[in-house]
C-alpha cells in the first residue's frame, strides 16, 4: 500500500507541475501578445522594415529624384527603370529586406533606377498627365540613359504608373524603350468589377445633362475642388478594398505572437498611411477621363491638344493583373493585349490584389521569377 501511495503522489505531482507550466506558458504568451500589440499601436515606427537597400540619387528634376540601385553582379546592359504611381511613397519597391523588388532585380543582374515623385501638396494642384508623360518622365529617362551608358532601357509601371508609361511610349514613341512591363493598370475601366460599373453608370447620368457634361469634361472644374490630400487618399484606398483591410487587421490579431507578421503589418501600415496628395489635374485626367469616359478601351485618349494612340507602341510588352485585385480587375487590364502594335505580348495573372501583386510572398515566389525570366530573355548580356 505504501509503495502504491508514493507512486500515486508522484504521478499527481507531475500532472500538477505540467498544468502549472502550461498555465505559466499561456500567461507569458498573452503578455507577449499584449506587449506586441502595444508596440504596434504606440511605437509602430520601430517595426518598419522598408527602404533599407542602399541607393544613390543621380539626378533631380523639379520635385522628382532619380534613385540608382547598382547591381553587385551586373549581367545585362539595359537598366530596369521603375516609374512609380502618384500618391504612394517609395516603400512598395523596397518593402522588406528579405522581399524587395529593387533588390531582387539588382541581384538578378540588372542595374535598377526608380523615378521618385515629390511630396506634392495643394500648390501642385495644376499638375496633370501631360506634366508627367511629356515632361518629367522624358527628362528623367534621358538622365538615366546618360548615367547608365545604355541606349536602350526597360520600363516598369504599376497602377497609375502603368498608364503613365503606356501613354509616354504612345506619345513620344521612343525607340530606345526595349521592354515595357505594365501591371494592374485600367485600360477598360468599366470592366473593373463594381467600381467599373459605378463609373459607367455615373458617366451615363452625366451624359444626360449636356451642360453638366461640358462642365466636367471640358476641364473647367477648378483644380482646387478635385485636389485630394494624402490623408484622403489613404482613407480612400482602404474604402475601395475594405475586405483586404479587414483581413489584414484580423491576421494581425490572430498572429500577435508572430514577430515577422507583426513587423510586416507595421511596415505595410506605414506604407498605406503615408500617402501623398493627388494633384487636381491628375484627378481630372484619371477620374474624369480614364475612369469615367473610358477612352483607353478603344486605344485612344485625348489629353489637351494631343491625340494619343496606343497602336504607336511596338516594344516587347509584359502585361500583368492581380488575380484578386478589387481595384483594377484582370478584365480591365486585358484589353491592352490587342491595342498596341507590339509583336511580342505576354499576359499573366499575378497572385494577390492591387498591392499584393507588387509585394506579397506568393507574388515574389510565383511572379517575380517569371517577370525576371521574361526580362532576361529580352535583354542584352554584357
Amino acid at each position: 500500500m505504501h509503495k502504491y501511495r508514493l507512486h500515486f503522489d508522484q504521478s499527481t505531482l507531475g500532472r500538477v507541475q505540467a498544468a502549472m507550466l502550461h498555465v505559466k506558458n499561456k500567461i507569458a504568451k498573452h503578455k507577449n501578445k499584449l506587449k506586441n500589440l502595444s508596440t504596434r499601436l504606440f511605437d509602430s515606427s520601430s517595426l518598419v522594415l522598408s527602404q533599407t537597400t542602399a541607393y544613390d540619387v543621380i539626378a533631380e528634376y523639379k520635385q522628382t529624384r532619380i534613385r540608382y540601385y547598382a547591381s553587385p553582379n551586373k549581367q545585362y546592359k539595359e537598366p530596369l527603370v521603375f516609374v512609380a504611381p502618384l500618391a504612394i511613397n517609395m516603400a512598395i519597391y523596397d518593402l522588406y529586406p528579405y522581399r524587395s523588388l529593387v533588390k531582387h532585380f539588382q541581384h538578378s543582374g540588372f542595374d535598377v533606377y526608380l523615378v521618385q515623385w515629390g511630396q506634392y501638396n495643394y500648390k501642385d494642384r495644376f499638375l496633370n498627365f501631360m506634366s508627367f508623360i511629356d515632361d518629367a518622365i522624358p527628362h528623367c529617362i534621358e538622365q538615366i540613359r546618360k548615367h547608365s551608358n545604355s541606349e536602350e532601357i526597360s520600363l516598369h509601371g504599376w497602377s497609375m504608373a502603368g498608364i503613365f508609361v503606356v501613354l509616354y511610349c504612345a506619345l513620344r514613341q521612343p525607340n530606345f524603350v526595349k521592354n515595357l512591363i505594365v501591371l494592374g493598370s485600367p485600360v477598360d475601366s468599366y470592366a473593373s468589377g463594381r467600381t467599373g460599373k459605378l463609373f459607367q453608370k455615373v458617366n451615363q447620368l452625366i451624359a444626360k445633362n449636356k451642360t453638366l457634361q461640358n462642365k466636367i469634361y471640358s476641364e473647367t472644374v477648378p483644380k482646387s475642388f478635385i485636389h485630394t490630400s494624402g490623408l484622403l487618399n489613404a482613407i480612400g484606398f482602404k474604402i475601395i478594398d475594405p475586405k483586404g483591410w479587414f483581413h489584414s487587421q484580423k491576421r494581425l490579431f490572430l498572429n500577435l505572437d508572430n514577430t515577422q507578421a507583426l513587423y510586416e503589418h507595421a511596415t505595410m501600415g506605414n506604407f498605406l498611411n503615408k500617402m501623398i496628395d493627388y494633384p487636381g489635374g491628375i484627378n481630372q485626367d484619371m477620374i474624369f477621363n480614364v475612369w469615367l469616359q473610358n477612352p483607353l478601351k478603344n486605344g485612344v485618349i485625348q489629353l489637351q491638344d494631343k491625340n494619343i494612340e496606343l497602336k504607336n507602341i511596338q516594344c516587347a510588352l509584359l502585361i500583368g493583373a492581380g488575380r484578386s485585385d478589387q481595384i483594377v480587375s484582370a478584365e480591365a487590364v486585358k484589353p491592352l493585349i490587342e491595342l498596341t502594335n507590339s509583336q511580342d505580348v505576354t499576359f499573366t495573372l499575378i497572385p494577390g490584389g492591387h498591392l499584393g501583386l507588387m509585394s506579397s510572398q506568393s507574388s515574389a515566389n510565383e511572379f517575380w521569377p517569371l517577370m525576371t525570366t521574361w526580362l532576361k530573355q529580352r535583354s542584352s548580356k554584357i
